[in-house]
């Protein structure tokens, strides 16, 4: 991973995410090959420059938000001065006098991730950090993961929300059976789209690309053809088509589905999660 970028870990249940960040992090050990933070080994030195938050947040739920972040700051050796700067950044400074036990699900992952930012980590991970919040939360969440980044931070999540690793992410990896079987950035994902027409008649529209453009770039979809071609040409082959005697009704250039190109990656096991 690149310092600054947020990188995210996809994968379909089992698929060994939350076991990889476990690992990462010193929790458990591996069966096999090896694990480097900051080049080195999970350990006190590299540990110090990381914060996380893998699963459910667990605080003790008699003190209040503020107090149980007072508790980690003290532990962590971390100033206490820390502690009303981070509450501010995830936006949860107005109820830090609350209990613990009255947030909602939601608060209490803000409350995870403003731990996880006690110690102003260089590299933040994170495990599903929009659970349990609402669309608005979910903006929040990654705005402030972004302003994250933006300052130098690397983030490190994982997420079973294919559209929110798109708007969020600068590279992914795609996880099956605890293999890495794709990385790259979300564009790349996503490559390989094609022209969507909607021509009429549709037949002579498929024999005139076929003989303009070969027969293994056209593809016949329902009442629509897709043409592997640059989109560029969509203007050059809304001109032949009306040449050719059809009326083009849609012309758009169509990119693969993520879901799509994630199940295709994983097999079509499942979910992502």
């Amino acid at each position: 991973m690149l310092a600054g970028e947020v990188y995210g870990f996809l994968g379909p249940n089992g698929a060994g995410k939350t076991t990889t960040l476990r690992m990462l992090l010193g929790l458990i050990r591996p069966t096999s090959g090896r694990v480097r933070l900051f080049g080195a080994g999970p350990g006190p030195a590299s540990l110090a420059r990381v914060g996380a938050l893998i699963e459910g947040p667990a605080f003790y739920p008699y003190l209040s938000g503020r107090a149980n972040l007072r508790v980690l700051a003290d532990h962590a050796g971390v100033p206490r001065a820390r502690v009303d700067g981070v509450l501010d950044v995830v936006s949860l400074a107005d109820r830090a006098k609350d209990r613990y036990s009255t947030y909602s699900l939601g608060m209490k992952q803000r409350l995870g991730l403003a731990a996880a930012l006690l110690k102003d980590p260089e590299l933040v991970v994170l495990d599903e950090p929009t659970n349990g919040l609402d669309p608005a939360g979910m903006a929040d969440m990654r705005v402030t993961l972004r302003d994250l980044a933006a300052g130098g931070c690397t983030v490190l999540l994982s997420s079973h929300l294919l559209a929110e690793v798109e708007q969020i992410c600068d590279r992914v990896g795609v996880l099956d059976h605890g293999r890495l079987v794709a990385e790259t950035t979300v564009a790349g994902l996503r490559a390989g789209g094609a022209l969507r027409v909607v021509p009429d008649p549709v037949e002579r529209a498929r024999e005139h690309l076929e003989r303009r453009y070969g027969a293994g770039r056209v593809r016949v979809d329902g009442n629509a053809l897709e043409l592997d071609v640059d989109p560029g040409q969509a203007g050059r082959v809304n001109a032949e088509l009306v040449g050719a005697g059809c009326t083009v009704t849609e012309l758009r250039w169509h990119e693969p589905d993520l879901e799509q190109t994630f199940l295709a990656l994983t097999g079509g096991t499942g979910h992502a999660a």
